[in-house]
């Protein structure tokens, strides 16, 4: 590509990208994930939006947006983070995991950046969220760790007005760019899609102790507020060995107040053939998580009132009830304390409950930039 072909790529490809380095053989070499990707002149990642272009790298997708929507904070799922609170959703396309399983598939697995109609500088969207009343903007759809570059000035931008910011990811990350990123969010649920390194390769096309030193490194080494998710599937990944196994890990790496929520495939992508999670499967997940210790272990994508419910660890009394995404009832003071026992529920709170959406998702229109 000659030089000026190469600005002329550059002018329409987005922004500048970071962490990547020159290889001796002429390649450049992406460090934001362990998949390394090697590009020649042209190139793009796995991800699809990671560019080589000249002697540099470039995100495809900053600015640029597949759409803007206002979500309850439940939806990320985040149990323990504000509850009640609406926030500002957005993704853009690509995803670095190939999970045959993705419930967005139509957005993750996008090749078309032109698809993504939407564009919105970091203000623009912290203003809207301003505006719409939201506590904040979560980078949520496809994972955000592929366009870091633009969720974090986005995470800047909120954090001006006085917003938070909340990712929902993989946890699929190298360290330092995790460090960064991280940095910059105030709240994460991150998908530990199994228990098993099989699962991982032949499922999603990577590795699990990656997902796993993020995990350690979010709870021990950030001020990030650290929520799980795990996808079940069944005939995949729901054995009960599995599960198990899972929940003592999270309690002794992580530590039983991590709230762990299990949440229902339906078939969807290269999966569609695989019957849809039945609600016992997810309450027997939860029976197991909980008789491991873990103190806080949730059901999802399905109605279960038990499972959608936040106790107290000490006394048993409901602190928080819920319908789906819609919090009903919440009877905890600002540090979290239960109102009986006084023991302190871990987790970020707001001195009363956000008056919240119920169950509804509002699409936002957003000035182009």
């Amino acid at each position: 590509m000659n030089p000026v072909t190469v600005v002329a790529a550059q002018a329409q490809a987005g922004a500048p990208a970071r962490w990547w380095h020159r290889l001796p053989d002429g390649r450049i070499q992406c460090d934001l994930c362990p998949r390394d990707c090697r590009l020649h002149e042209g190139q793009r990642g796995l991800c699809f939006v990671r560019q080589r272009l000249g002697d540099a790298m470039w995100l495809a997708t900053y600015g640029r947006s597949s759409g803007f929507c206002i979500d309850p904070i439940e939806k990320k799922p985040l149990a323990h983070f504000l509850p009640g609170a609406a926030v500002l959703s957005f993704g853009t396309a690509g995803c670095n995991l190939a999970c045959k399983f993705c419930q967005n598939w139509d957005i993750s697995k996008s090749r078309e950046t032109d698809r993504l109609q939407d564009a919105a500088s970091p203000l623009a969207i912290a203003e809207a969220a301003q505006e719409a009343g939201a506590a904040g903007v979560a980078f949520t759809y496809n994972d955000p760790v592929i366009f870091a570059e633009y969720a974090m000035d986005t995470a800047d931008a909120c954090h001006a007005l006085g917003l938070k910011a909340v990712a929902v990811s993989a946890g699929y990350i190298h360290a330092e760019p995790r460090r960064e990123f991280f940095a910059k969010m105030d709240a994460a649920n991150v998908d530990l899609k199994a228990f098993s390194d099989a699962f991982y390769r032949q499922q999603t096309g990577s590795a699990l102790a990656p997902v796993l030193e993020t995990l350690e490194w979010l709870q021990h080494e950030s001020d990030c507020w650290l929520e799980i998710t795990t996808l079940l599937i069944p005939g995949l990944n729901d054995d009960s060995a599995e599960i198990e196994a899972m929940a003592r890990w999270i309690g002794a790496h992580l530590g039983p107040e991590v709230p762990l929520h299990f949440s229902a495939f339906h078939p969807d992508y290269k999966l569609a053939d695989v019957a849809a999670t039945p609600l016992a499967t997810l309450q027997r997940a939860r029976r197991i998580a909980l008789d491991q210790g873990l103190r806080h272990v949730y059901t999802g994508n399905l109605r279960d009132a038990e499972g959608s419910t936040t106790f107290c660890a000490g006394c048993g009394r409901a602190l928080m009830r819920r319908d789906g995404y819609a919090l009903q009832s919440y009877a905890i003071g600002p540090d979290g304390e239960c109102p009986d026992c006084g023991r302190h529920l871990a987790g970020v709170f707001a001195a009363s409950a956000q008056p919240g959406l119920g169950n509804r998702r509002i699409p936002v229109r957003l000035a182009r930039a």
